[in-house]
């Protein structure tokens, strides 16, 4: 594959800064650093000439063994990997114009655990078991995936995230019992932190609003109207108008009200990691 412009190219110009910092560090070879790190050398050619952005714990390794700015390097990796564009454009507009501008999210789910919470591993296990998916296509959107968290992990004024999720989800074996206990222990991490609220609607609740369709979200932004979505068997579908958002609210609000309060919930949260921490 030819070289990208590292002026004008994202990837490329993070892969000069990287094969940069190899040959500094002492790296003379791509062959020395991939063996350092533990990778396999077509992950480090890939990176430098800006064809496939490094994953985040190819990055990671790589800063730490060349002494890197590690925040820097994270945010440049976040750049190159959106710039290279892994998700479809109907999707990237919910992402750009609902996820990013929010400062509330309010999210559904009744099949999976919500995109902005799911751990590297659950996603690439949700991903890779999609027909279609080749290797290369489910670890670019993992990392897109990734990369869209920042929404509610940032430091500076990270968004609001309030979600309701069915209990099936926690016990569908996604990935098997190793990836759920690691899914289960991070869904009771990030409901602990202040700006996240994940509420469990339990199984004994047998009927209730969200079965009549799949996930949907709103986001809500600081100036102008909102903006939601909404999982369909064919496609996903950003959804502008204010009655069909407002529509959404409303559903989110009544699927709120047949949640177990917050403490409940991460009562119910923490029952679910123990049990898969016992299945590995």
């Amino acid at each position: 594959m030819a070289r990208r412009d590292p002026e004008t190219n994202p990837a490329a110009f993070l892969g000069d800064e990287l094969r940069r910092a190899r040959v500094a560090a002492g790296f003379s070879s791509q062959d020395a650093l991939a063996a350092k790190l533990g990778f396999d050398r077509t992950v480090i050619t890939k990176a430098e000439t800006g064809e496939r952005p490094p994953t985040i714990d190819v990055l990671a390794a790589w800063c730490q063994a060349c002494s890197l700015d590690g925040d820097l390097f994270r945010r440049l990796g976040m750049l190159a990997r959106r710039a290279d564009g892994p998700l479809p454009a109907w999707f990237q507009d919910w992402v750009t114009h609902g996820e990013q501008l929010a400062v509330r999210l309010r999210w559904f789910e009744l099949l999976v655990v919500p995109g902005l919470l799911q751990t590297e591993a659950y996603a690439r296990a949700l991903l890779t078991g999609r027909i279609g998916n080749h290797a290369e296509d489910t670890e670019a959107l993992v990392m897109a995936r990734m990369d869209r968290q920042a929404v509610i992990t940032r430091e500076d004024s990270p968004a609001e995230f309030l979600a309701v999720i069915d209990e099936g989800v926690l016990r569908r074996a996604v990935g098997g019992a190793k990836v759920m206990a690691g899914q289960a222990d991070y869904l009771v991490e990030t409901g602990g932190w202040p700006n996240v609220v994940i509420q469990v609607i339990p199984a004994v609740t047998a009927v209730h609003d969200g079965l009549a369709g799949a996930g949907f979200a709103i986001a809500d932004v600081e100036d102008g109207p909102g903006m939601a979505y909404q999982e369909t068997a064919l496609r996903g579908m950003p959804v502008t108008d204010p009655k069909d958002v407002a529509a959404l609210a409303m559903a989110f609000d009544r699927l709120r009200a047949e949640a177990l309060p917050r403490a409940a919930s991460s009562a119910l949260l923490e029952e679910a990691a123990r049990s898969w921490s016992e299945a590995v």
